[in-house]
């Protein structure tokens, strides 16, 4: 990953991609969840993920955000070298980066992973309390409140099913 990487536009590349992004996705009535620029072996991938407030996002949907971005991407030209194009939902169990998208899903399931481990653990299952720029809170299958600084957090991401016997709550399914 390349998180430093400056786009011709200025920025880091991510960042000016995300802004060039964001009203075609408003025009086709998606929410952009994010923006990603990273390596992966030799080449670079820009990856720009689209939600919607109510319901999936289909291929259709994809292919759509996907056309209007390859060319405004080859107007603009915010990367300097080569790179694949790809545009995709954000997931079941999609990665939670941004304030709204901590706030969107308050209350929900997730799974909070730490770049080092606290008492020989490193991934924390609970419901999500609260979350702010210096730390995220969430509530354990006991009841007892975790709180993890941002610094520490290397990840959160929405739990698909909440499953009682691996993270302690009630599946929907059962």
């Amino acid at each position: 990953m390349a998180p430093s990487k400056k786009g011709a536009l200025g920025g880091n590349t991510a960042t000016v991609c995300f802004g060039l992004a964001q009203p075609v996705a408003a025009e086709l009535g998606f929410i952009l969840w994010d923006v990603r620029f990273v390596r992966e072996g030799p080449s670079w991938y820009l990856r720009i993920y689209i939600d919607k407030k109510d319901g999936d996002i289909s291929i259709d949907d994809c292919v759509a955000m996907s056309r209007r971005m390859d060319k405004l991407l080859d107007e603009k030209d915010p990367i300097p070298q080569a790179y694949c194009l790809e545009v995709c939902s954000p997931g079941i169990d999609r990665e939670l980066t941004r304030p709204e998208h901590f706030e969107r899903y308050k209350g929900w399931p997730v799974v909070v992973k730490l770049f080092g481990a606290v008492n020989g653990v490193r991934e924390f299952a609970g419901i999500l309390s609260s979350c702010d720029d210096k730390e995220i809170i969430i509530i354990d299958e006991n009841e007892k409140e975790l709180h993890f600084t941002r610094k520490e957090t290397s990840s959160v991401h929405l739990i698909e099913d909440w499953d009682e016997d691996e993270y302690g709550g009630e599946s929907e399914n059962e």
